[in-house]
């Protein structure tokens, strides 16, 4: 049985995905959401165009990896059940492919502290996990680590996680860092970013609270 509560969270991630695609920030099917629901998580299906969605095809899921609805699960369901299992500080978490920030991955880099806005992901850079293979548990590790700390990171030569108290917030920080991945890329190409001290950081994160958020 769906209650009303929980057909509101999976209609919600079904609009997060076609505005993520609005946005720009994904490409095809290839990113995944989920928020988290009673003891576990609702997570987008596996290679349904967004546009064919509706709130019965998201599955429920829980953090151990039990899997219930019509459909698989999306491919990368470990880390999501396994950001979700370890930070209670998670309530969504968005999965993307964003041109400048995958980008930035592929070359294997940390966005460093070149904009303030680094802030809103949590620390003074954007760490960029070792690559691992699409759904393996080694990813998820890695995952897990580049997020220590953080609300954001990078995966090596695959895309980027955003997390957040909220769809809108997640969805919100995914679109940043890629914001801050096309900067880091434009500064590349002229000869590399002057940093902000990590002084300059700290005070930006003591006074940044939930910017952008509301």
């Amino acid at each position: 049985m769906i209650d009303s509560d929980e057909i509101e969270k999976r209609q919600a991630i079904i609009d997060a995905c076609l505005r993520m695609s609005a946005m720009g920030i994904n490409q095809g099917t290839s990113g995944n959401i989920s928020v988290r629901h009673v003891d576990g998580l609702l997570i987008t299906p596996t290679r349904m165009p967004y546009e064919m969605m509706r709130p019965g095809d998201i599955i429920r899921m829980t953090f151990d990896g039990e899997a219930t609805g019509k459909h698989q699960p999306s491919s990368e369901w470990r880390f999501h059940c396994d950001i979700m299992r370890s930070r209670p500080d998670v309530a969504a978490i968005v999965h993307a492919h964003p041109v400048h920030a995958t980008t930035i991955a592929i070359m294997e880099l940390d966005i460093p502290p070149l904009h303030y806005m680094i802030g809103a992901a949590g620390g003074h850079d954007i760490r960029c996990a070792p690559y691992a293979i699409w759904g393996s548990q080694e990813l998820s590790d890695n995952a897990l680590a580049a997020l220590e700390g953080r609300k954001a990171c990078l995966l090596g030569h695959h895309g980027i996680i955003a997390v957040g108290n909220s769809l809108s917030r997640a969805l919100w920080l995914a679109n940043e860092v890629e914001n801050l991945a096309k900067q880091f890329h434009g500064c590349l190409a002229i000869g590399g970013p002057k940093l902000l001290s990590s002084q300059d950081i700290d005070a930006v994160l003591a006074k940044m609270g939930g910017y952008g958020h509301a």
